[in-house]
């Protein structure tokens, strides 16, 4: 069993994108700038916006965190939207979820400007995706093929089973997987709640993909011998024996599955770190076409 490291994997990532600015900022080019706003307390939400900002700044970009209350009304943040929209030195904006429930996420998600939308969420960006075209891809589903292309992981011709099918990582994720590109190809099997005997489906994936939100849901027998298996589940389980008061377990019962898999990332320690890389590595991009380089 190959354990699948997103720390140095996205360490890698970020150490190419921070030499690349190196030489941007040395010609004399300004930062790149991600924009993220936080509505609410929620304190998931928070850590998660956190990370974003620290993860910005150590790699040299400006970083903007605009923080509302939980009461904001849908249309001043609509408006605060746009003003970033039409700011040319904003180069990525991201919208962080779950919203309150009285704001519409859907209306929020189209009014970012497909070009600064790094999280990939935009109809226009996830149009691109079903047709195969260059466009921002959701940074969860992005960074699941950035770390099967780091281990050199074969997909072409494999089966592919996703476990979820979420607008943020399955649905998205089944088109990348299925996609003609290098790490692409897959016949792709998307299964989700409704799906009946799903450990028939899982049981035939050469690659398991499971982003379901239930944590220890895949076990041992449900995955076939030396196939590689992606967790993107994280939920946090309450403890008060720890300092934290809770830990973070996966979709994937990691202790069975590991001595059955060929290779498997860890909960936490894995997607999730190649989420913040690949939101990064949009935002790069993202910069490089604002700036015409």
């Amino acid at each position: 069993m190959i354990l699948l490291d997103g720390k140095t994997t996205a360490e890698s990532i970020k150490e190419n994108i921070r030499e690349e600015l190196d030489t941007h900022i040395h010609n004399g080019l300004r930062r790149p700038h991600l924009v993220a706003i936080l509505v609410g307390n929620d304190g998931a939400s928070k850590t998660y916006v956190d990370s974003k900002e620290r993860n910005s700044r150590a790699l040299g970009f400006n970083s903007t965190v605009l923080r509302l209350p939980e009461d904001t009304t849908q249309q001043f943040l609509i408006d605060k939207i746009n003003t970033f929209n039409s700011d040319p030195e904003v180069d990525g904006i991201l919208v962080q979820s779950p919203l309150p429930g009285h704001i519409d996420e859907r209306v929020i998600t189209q009014t970012i400007v497909p070009e600064k939308d790094v999280d990939g969420f935009h109809d226009i960006n996830m149009g691109k995706l079903a047709k195969g075209d260059e466009g921002f891809v959701s940074a969860t589903p992005l960074g699941v093929v950035m770390m099967l292309k780091a281990y050199r992981i074969p997909t072409s011709g494999k089966h592919c089973v996703v476990v979820g099918r979420s607008n943020i990582v399955g649905r998205p994720m089944s088109l990348l997987m299925s996609n003609n590109s290098e790490y692409g190809n897959c016949t792709v099997t998307l299964c989700h709640s409704r799906t009946t005997d799903l450990g028939h489906f899982t049981r035939q994936a050469d690659i398991l993909i499971v982003a379901l939100g239930k944590p220890g849901f895949i076990t041992s027998d449900m995955v076939k011998p030396g196939a590689t298996v992606i967790d993107v589940g994280i939920t946090r389980i309450e403890d008060p024996g720890r300092k934290s008061g809770y830990y973070l377990k996966g979709d994937v019962d990691f202790n069975g599955v590991k001595e059955v898999a060929g290779h498997i990332t860890p909960v936490p320690g894995g997607v999730g770190l190649m989420t913040i890389a690949a939101l990064l590595s949009n935002t790069f991009r993202a910069y490089k076409l604002n700036m015409g380089l």
